[in-house]
């Protein structure tokens, strides 16, 4: 922390994290638990990209938008996991001032991310069963491309509410953060600056984030359920059910636990409850994400019989 003139007051230049827990032993174990998790996160995403683009079988609009939450998964875990390994085995783990504003707005671009990815995909899967004949041209490679784009696009304009009032407020001491990563409300308390709008703008958008995707994915979910209902074949309807199991897994693990840490009240939950849904959401749901669409999907299961079949013969 430098000096700051005359006034006995400092600036903060870097932050200390907390971490999960103080007790040496437990570190330990939760240093090889995370990192487990994190190789399988690392391993089974990324064979989930290279094998929706390796499998001309997976060449369709829903592969396309699962092998891009893939890689927010991956980027999702990686902005978090490093830190908080190495958090595991230090006494003091500092993070720079610049560097933890990095942090948060990497975490703020990818989450979002995931959300504007989840919702795309259930709109995908509306389309898919409601207008089958129209599918092709509904989701073509123009439509996904520009849907995409409007992800990120969106997810960096959450990202940037994030950032910007972050470096907006002011920190003149203590630097210890009750976190295992750099997240916005932990730092918001140990600003000594007036945070009220600061940190209002970011909860703002993040809200309407998370409530207008959720919209997307309920309607598109019940206009999914209504035509379900009206086909007359009972394959049919389990087929058109199997296709969106795992989207409806992996969307309620994730809203639920994003809901818990950013749209609930910070006085219904203790901080220690907060760190655990972070590292749910940041940590454990990316590792979850390849699994779920692994086994409750039958495209890729088949997809990966082929392609090592094909390694082994």
């Amino acid at each position: 922390m430098d000096f700051l003139g005359p006034w006995n007051y400092t600036v903060v230049t870097d932050f200390i994290l907390l971490g999960l827990t103080d007790d040496p032993v437990l570190r330990v174990i939760l240093f090889v638990i995370i990192l487990c998790i994190y190789l399988v996160t690392i391993s089974g995403n990324l064979s989930t990209i290279v094998l929706i683009r390796t499998s001309s079988q997976l060449h369709h609009p829903m592969y396309f938008f699962l092998s891009h939450l893939a890689f927010a998964d991956i980027c999702l875990s990686t902005s978090v996991t490093p830190n908080m390994l190495v958090n595991f085995l230090v006494q003091r783990n500092p993070i720079s001032y610049h560097g933890c504003g990095m942090q948060l707005g990497s975490t703020a671009v990818f989450g979002a991310a995931e959300c504007f990815l989840l919702a795309t995909m259930a709109y995908d899967r509306f389309v898919a069963i409601r207008n089958p004949l129209l599918y092709s041209t509904k989701m073509s490679t123009r439509v996904c491309v520009q849907f995409l784009i409007v992800a990120y696009v969106g997810a960096f304009l959450n990202a940037s509410s994030f950032i910007i009032c972050f470096y907006f407020l002011f920190f003149c001491g203590p630097n210890h953060v009750n976190h295992f990563f750099c997240d916005f409300a932990p730092l918001v308390e140990v600003s000594c600056s007036d945070s009220s709008i600061p940190a209002a703008v970011p909860s703002f958008v993040a809200g309407s984030l998370i409530v207008a995707t959720v919209l997307v994915i309920l309607v598109s979910y019940i206009y999914i359920l209504i035509t379900i209902l009206k086909m007359n074949s009972n394959e049919g309807r389990h087929k058109a059910f199997s296709t969106c199991t795992a989207h409806l897994t992996a969307v309620t693990l994730y809203f639920g636990t994003v809901a818990f840490v950013y749209a609930m009240p910070k006085s219904t939950f203790s901080t220690d409850q907060n760190k655990v849904a972070s590292v749910f959401y940041s940590v454990v749901i990316p590792m979850l994400n390849p699994i779920i669409y692994s086994l409750r999907n039958g495209d890729i299961k088949g997809a990966l019989k082929r392609e090592l079949g094909r390694i082994f013969s």
